[in-house]
């Protein structure tokens, strides 16, 4: 990076990295752990995976906002020699640093089906659910402030995440149009041909 530029990475896109795995791996873990009679019977176990997806999807979509408003409030404008990284670059940085912890929590899912069946995985599901829907919020407040919000990369976790952690100082802020991905950190739909 030239002359003092700081590398960037979207705030919405390390938000969103998680979701998809966090879902999908929920899902088939519920799924499996459907087939599995249980202690407390299949009835039980979906009743209280419902309950859990609820509950996590609500938690996850809303804890720390504040902190995330404060920083979006105080962003600073990126400068001409800030390097925007990739959404591709982001997500992968955000899966390698989590994949560990996302196989464990997988097999805990899976082990815990002979308690309760897709319990785990439903509560996984929801944490995935709730991630997407916070970073729909950070989308929304974007389009409406007319500005992408971005995070210094060293200032990231080591393992690419927490984009509202203690080491966050500030947030910078580019127009609507910079980088590869949309408001919400989903990826830009190509421009329509005339």
């Amino acid at each position: 990076m030239a002359r003092g530029g700081q590398g960037l990475a979207r705030v919405a896109v390390v938000v969103r990295a998680g979701a998809a795995p966090l879902w999908w791996l929920g899902v088939v873990a519920a799924g499996i752990g459907v087939l599995v009679p249980g202690l407390t019977g299949r009835r039980i176990g979906v009743l209280a995976g419902a309950a859990l997806f609820l509950v996590a999807t609500a938690v996850v979509a809303t804890v720390r906002r504040k902190r995330y408003t404060v920083l979006a409030g105080s962003a600073a404008r990126a400068g001409k020699h800030d390097v925007l990284q990739d959404r591709a670059v982001t997500v992968r940085n955000w899966r390698r640093g989590h994949r560990w912890w996302l196989f464990l929590a997988f097999l805990a899912a899976l082990g815990s089906a002979f308690a309760v069946p897709a319990a785990a995985g439903l509560l996984m599901a929801g944490c995935g659910t709730g991630l997407w829907l916070k970073s729909a919020w950070i989308g929304r407040r974007e389009q409406a402030e007319g500005a992408l919000l971005w995070v210094r990369v060293d200032w990231l976790a080591r393992n690419a995440g927490r984009p509202a952690g203690k080491a966050v100082k500030a947030y910078r802020s580019t127009g609507i149009a910079a980088g590869d991905a949309a408001p919400g950190g989903a990826r830009r739909k190509a421009a329509a041909l005339v």
